[in-house]
């Protein structure tokens, strides 16, 4: 029988939050506008990046957005080529994905990263292989639609009955919901567990241990 995990990957297989904090302030402070407030940034965390900047920006212009998407795609880029980005895996979180694997379950990431970062993420971590779908905002609208789950349903061959979305954030859980696939959150991202139960997780994981005996 066909199972398969669709993993979110900031705040819930990396750490990477002090990098896009910083990275957004930065993007900011170079559009002449005022940092934004970094809890409000991490909140963020999970949408596509000009879902994210017209969250915290709301009030700017389609011109002056889409100049804040750059500079900070820019600035990242910048950072990782300067060997500045390190999003270091949750600890226990390798164990977990290749258990899962070796136990025959497909395992898939939708997350709001872009592609470019996504890969390199992954391949940082010799974790790329592991995956047989790899879904990010460079070709599907922002979480919490459906589109990145059911592209990775589509392409593992499984129904939403046979899979399931774990994730730290809101975003995760309510396209999990629409797509009809079950959701768990886990409680070292972004959202708070009761957000994510309120969203309609099935349970939310506290440590790597759980997680594994929730799946």
């Amino acid at each position: 029988m066909t199972r398969l995990a669709v993993f979110d990957c900031d705040g819930t297989l990396v750490d990477g939050q002090a990098h896009v904090c910083d990275t957004m302030e930065q993007a900011f402070l170079d559009a002449g506008l005022p940092a934004p407030d970094r809890n409000e940034v991490r909140r963020s965390v999970g949408l596509s990046l000009p879902v994210a900047i017209r969250q915290l920006a709301p009030d700017l212009d389609d011109m002056r957005s889409a100049h804040l998407v750059q500079a900070y795609k820019d600035g990242f880029f910048a950072r990782r080529q300067k060997g500045m980005i390190h999003e270091p895996l949750y600890e226990g979180m390798r164990e977990l994905l290749i258990g899962l694997r070796d136990n025959g379950w497909l395992l898939a990431v939708a997350t709001g990263k872009s592609e470019r970062g996504l890969h390199a993420c992954l391949e940082q971590h010799e974790l790329k292989d592991l995956f047989v779908s790899l879904q990010t905002s460079d070709h599907h609208r922002s979480k919490p639609h459906t589109d990145m789950l059911e592209a990775a349903l589509f392409e593992a061959g499984a129904t939403p009955d046979q899979a399931v979305m774990i994730g730290d954030t809101t975003f995760d859980v309510l396209m999990a919901r629409d797509a009809r696939v079950r959701a768990l959150g886990v409680a070292w991202g972004y959202h708070a567990p009761e957000e994510l139960l309120n969203a309609g997780a099935e349970a939310v994981a506290g440590d790597m241990s759980e997680l594994e005996r929730l799946l």
